[in-house]
């Protein structure tokens, strides 16, 4: 007796179909298991065995074979409890019809036949609208996630009796709908506004220029200056995600196990702030079992790394990779994983080991070795790959004191909105979505300098020693100064502009 059941396992945030093929044969009762299963997979037949007994099913005392095709590619996770038992029991002539061929089957069974969750519901209902199947049969609390894919059926199932007695045709369920307009509109409000910062013009325009072309920035201040309070107000001012953009995020956190329960999409783009002792797999993935890391949970948002600094040095520089090409790719023996990496770098550190070099009130204990130390602990290709470095100062007690009302973050964003909808025009038809995104092709032909600017960029260029990576940052960061200013050309005050955002090159110059 054989039967084959449809599931799907996670590669990346990518879905490959997996047959699952159940033979029942005379012989000493035996459950095996073989198509490169993990642990979870291995231990999913005591799992089985208990649910189907204690849903009223008969477990056949055979020998049974549980074959996950392709057998080459290794499966992981608990989701294929409830296809196994689905097997056996069209296997066993309990479930006929062709129902059971049309639906992609997931979810983890509880020993009393509930269904528990299960990772990467999301990608796994991509997969089964492009294979042209009906839809798929989950677990409730994954249902709104899959519910986003349109163009199939989503059903939600609480038990495995209710999955069977649907397939035999006995119960209908109701589709899991989701309304996507609604849930845009519902996105969470942020409790942190730019109008509660005071003093910091500088640094708060440097930040606005940085949203407005999603730049990388790093902030030098001594400690209290306000550093990580501007950075935790920057997603207030970002322009809200696209549709595709929040699928790909979702997909990112699903496969994680990160997205909440009921929740169907990711609206809002992610802030991630990991701590300085994360590893360096923490921070890109990676693993045993590869999973994404912070750079690809930070997918279309913000990664902020407080106290750069302190961050293992070996963790700072696999950053540069994603960086550059927007996606981290993990190499096995077995498999190759390539996750998203498009996010916005926004970094905090003080300007020396003691913090207070260059602060009028408090003087400086650090000998000039420390302080150089302490810089080289960020490297010079990293250091390229920030577009903007500002300076942040102590605030003084007036602009503390100071009760005026100052520019809010709505305001603020609607100046980013109205930029990057310039550049979204700009860019229609490509891949690329914000100036920072911009390639060599891209920035001459977006980026051209009159003599003026040739110039000044050429001076600039002499006195600070810049590289041909900071060239092009620079006239990137212009492109986006332009565009908040409603200029089609750079002019002169704007690569200026630019070009004074390169304090740490000026300093070590």
């Amino acid at each position: 007796m054989l039967a084959k059941v449809l599931s799907a396992t996670v590669v990346g945030i990518d879905a490959i179909l997996v047959d699952v093929e159940v033979d029942i044969a005379q012989g000493l009762p035996q459950f095996s298991t073989v198509g490169l299963p993990d642990g979870a997979v291995k231990e999913s037949k005591d799992r089985v065995k208990a649910a189907l007994k204690n849903s009223g099913y008969d477990f056949p005392p055979r020998r049974i074979t549980a074959n996950l095709a392709p057998a080459d590619l290794k499966k992981e996770g608990s989701a294929f409890d409830l296809p196994i038992s689905i097997g056996i029991l069209t296997a066993t002539g309990t479930i006929t019809g062709d129902r059971v061929n049309r639906y992609i089957l997931l979810g983890e069974l509880s020993l009393d036949g509930s269904l528990k969750p299960v990772r990467g519901a999301l990608p796994v209902a991509v997969a089964a609208r492009q294979a042209g199947l009906a839809g798929l049969i989950l677990p409730p609390e994954n249902a709104a996630e899959a519910a986003v894919v349109e163009g199939i059926e989503v059903l939600p199932a609480a038990t495995l009796t209710d999955v069977v007695q649907f397939l035999r045709g006995e119960l209908e369920i109701a589709p899991k709908q989701v309304d996507l307009k609604r849930l845009f509109q519902q996105q969470e409000e942020h409790g942190e506004d730019f109008c509660e910062v005071r003093g910091q013009d500088h640094a708060k325009r440097a930040i606005e220029v940085s949203a407005a072309g999603g730049h990388n920035l790093l902030m030098i201040g001594p400690p209290g200056s306000g550093k990580t309070m501007l950075a935790r107000r920057i997603p207030s001012i970002l322009p809200p995600l696209g549709f595709d953009e929040a699928i790909e995020t979702t997909a990112v956190f699903s496969v994680s196990g990160l997205l909440e329960s009921g929740h169907a999409l990711v609206t809002t783009r992610p802030f991630r702030s990991p701590h300085h002792t994360i590893s360096d797999v923490g921070l890109i993935g990676g693993g045993a079992s590869p999973r994404p890391g912070e750079v690809s949970l930070a997918n279309h948002g913000l990664l902020f790394l407080d106290e750069l600094p302190e961050f293992k040095k070996n963790a700072l520089e696999v950053l540069r990779q994603p960086l550059e090409d927007g996606r981290v790719t993990i190499s096995r023996s077995l498999l190759s994983l390539t996750y998203p990496s498009r996010f916005m770098l926004v970094a905090a550190m003080n300007p020396c080991p003691c913090g207070y070099l260059g602060d009028p009130a408090h003087a400086c204990t650090c000998t000039p070795i420390a302080i150089k130390r302490y810089r080289s602990r960020i490297s010079g290709p990293l250091l390229d790959r920030i577009d903007l470095h500002v300076e942040v100062p102590a605030v003084a007690y007036r602009d503390l004191s100071d009760s005026r009302e100052t520019e809010s973050s709505a305001a603020i964003a609607a100046r980013v909105t109205q930029a990057r909808n310039l550049q979204q025009e700009r860019f229609k038809g490509t891949k690329v979505h914000c100036n920072a995104q911009m390639n060599a092709r891209l920035i001459k032909k977006h980026c051209e300098l009159d003599q003026n600017g040739h110039r000044m960029l050429e001076l600039a260029g002499e006195k600070l020693g810049f590289s041909a990576r900071s060239y092009s940052r620079i006239l990137k960061v212009a492109r986006t100064i332009a565009d908040l200013a409603g200029s089609e050309a750079i002019r002169d005050q704007h690569l200026a502009e630019a070009i004074q955002y390169r304090s740490l090159d000026r300093k070590t110059s």
